[in-house]
């Protein structure tokens, strides 16, 4: 089986392009086979872009975790003018997210491999975002929140979203052990945007 969170890069390509306005800007995305949601937008990853805000954040970068081919960085790179750091496991999603930050002219972002937070390039974060890779098991999800908390400056947050049914309500229990605070942003169609700040 090839999963879209894990480095598969013998799958044939299967290269689509599609438009997609985000944050006001009408975006121009390459896709492929072994990404995840190729098709289009994910529903979740439109509902978090919609409702994260970095108005009130401390100076900093952003990082987005698990990117795969880059709406929520690029997208929040170009509302929010901020250093964007995008990591993934997928050596193919993060070639897509290049292309795709280069396609829409998108330069504030940093675009590498990385397990989780194991190579991420700063120290400090103003914000983390992430539509986590559910199918990765609950160990993968909890390790993003968990560990998230010592790279966030403080005023910093972590949001993410997960559907009700893919265990939103233990990630919210994760997100107040961690953090002592939690908070359900916005409920939209079974998705929780679930914040934490630091």
């Amino acid at each position: 089986m090839n999963h879209y969170y894990s480095n598969n890069t013998n799958l044939e390509h299967e290269f689509q392009n599609f438009t997609f306005t985000l944050k006001g800007k009408q975006f121009k995305f390459t896709t492929d086979s072994g990404v995840f949601s190729k098709a289009t937008i994910d529903y979740g990853s439109r509902v978090l872009i919609d409702t994260f805000s970095a108005e009130n954040l401390p100076a900093g970068p952003l990082l987005d975790v698990g990117c795969g081919y880059g709406p929520i960085g690029l997208s929040l790179a170009y509302a929010w003018q901020r250093e964007v750091e995008m990591v993934d496991v997928n050596e193919r999603a993060l070639a897509l997210a290049q292309k795709n930050a280069s396609q829409n002219q998108i330069e504030n972002v940093d675009i590498h491999l990385s397990n989780i937070y194991e190579n991420v390039h700063q120290k400090q974060y103003a914000a983390i975002i992430s539509n986590p890779p559910i199918r990765a098991g609950k160990k993968v999800v909890h390790a993003i929140l968990t560990d998230s908390y010592d790279l966030l400056l403080p005023g910093g947050t972590l949001t993410v979203v997960i559907q009700k049914k893919q265990g939103a309500p233990s990630a919210q229990k994760k997100m107040q052990e961690v953090f002592g605070n939690v908070e359900i942003l916005k409920k939209d169609k079974g998705y929780y945007i679930i914040q934490s700040v630091k």
